[in-house]
């Protein structure tokens, strides 16, 4: 049994591979990666950086689909073993809260988690330039999409799975109208997901780190261990043929999460593959998702691999806990409390 303990469900048909014999590293890929390739379903060319849950012992998905006109939308996904994913050929149709339609002109890189009995679904919208947009759903049947949390421009919304000291708790990247500047963690709060604010700096770029130094970024909705709170991020570096996105591993304090306790100086996953080097975008490893059981504690984490496919990776709580705080390096301020 594990030492560091998760405090979350039991997921007894959870997708897993043992560690291969020899390998010096915290995450090990999945041997049949990747688990959906292109053109997964009518009208869509490529599934990437999307998000799965358990649901009703089954599993159940919120898909980034490229359609074929270009433009990213939300589908939803059902599977049996979270690895064979039939794709909804139609969006999700979202209304607002008296029911009328309320529908983004696009939609990418979603999250989806369960916060006390209702499942959130967060991604990046098109609200007058890149922003964050938020949905709920009790059935996975009718999707209210609230009003957009933040002004633009911010990307990366990423919800913690329960209140903490009563409020709910999200991560943003603010940003500029490009694809780069600032590049900072930054958390909010709101007591009913309509008004946010108590805004906190979490996590600063760069450090020894090379490979995060141009910006970071929140993956899939923090883990809650008895270490604080496990979060995979992506980081990414500039090279002379453009970016690269790898994969990193923080622990955040349980109860002012915008300190950090440890976080590795080094990436626990990063392009080597070819379908995570060669694809729409190159060069690209974007986790949003995982399944983790707490009993065992072991970790499924789902990244979009070259914004053209989905892959699988796994881990350990303890594991990785273990490797993150051996290779700890805390950049900048990221300690303190987040507040200036």
């Amino acid at each position: 049994m594990s030492k560091v303990k998760m405090i979350a469900e039991n997921i007894k048909n959870l997708p897993w591979e043992d560690k291969p014999e020899g390998l010096n590293a915290p995450v090990w890929r999945h041997s049949q990666n990747p688990i959906i390739k292109r053109n997964p379903a009518k009208g869509i060319s490529r599934i990437f950086n999307s998000a799965v849950v358990s649901y009703e012992d089954k599993f159940i998905g919120v898909f980034r689909a490229e359609t074929i006109d270009g433009r990213p939308h939300l589908h939803l996904g059902y599977s049996e073993d979270a690895l064979n994913w039939s794709i909804e050929e139609e969006k999700i149709p979202f209304v607002d809260e008296e029911g009328n339609g309320f529908q983004p002109p696009s939609a990418y890189d979603p999250r989806l988690l369960k916060v006390e009995d209702t499942y959130y679904i967060i991604w990046c919208t098109d609200f007058y330039g890149a922003a964050i947009g938020v949905a709920k759903t009790d059935d996975f049947k009718t999707f209210v999409r609230l009003e957009n949390p933040f002004l633009p421009f911010n990307r990366n919304g990423v919800l913690f799975p329960r209140k903490i000291n009563g409020n709910y708790v999200m991560l943003s990247r603010p940003s500029d109208s490009g694809h780069t500047p600032f590049g900072d963690v930054f958390l909010s709060e709101s007591p009913d997901m309509t008004y946010w604010g108590k805004h906190r700096h979490v996590m600063t770029k760069g450090g020894y780190g090379w490979w995060q130094n141009v910006k970071i970024g929140g993956g899939p909705a923090p883990i809650e261990t008895s270490e604080g709170w496990l979060m995979f991020y992506h980081g990414v570096t500039g090279t002379c043929n453009g970016f690269v996105y790898s994969m990193g591993a923080v622990i955040l304090d349980l109860e002012e999460p915008s300190k950090v306790k440890y976080r590795s100086k080094n990436f626990v996953l990063t392009p080597e593959e070819s379908y995570e080097t060669t694809g729409f975008v190159d060069n690209v490893i974007f986790p949003c998702a995982t399944l983790h059981d707490g009993e065992s504690g072991k970790i499924a984490i789902y990244y979009g691999a070259a914004d053209t496919y989905v892959g699988l990776a796994y881990t350990t709580v303890e594991e990785i806990v273990a490797y993150v705080k051996e290779t700890s390096e805390v950049v900048a301020d990221d300690e303190e409390i987040g507040r200036k």
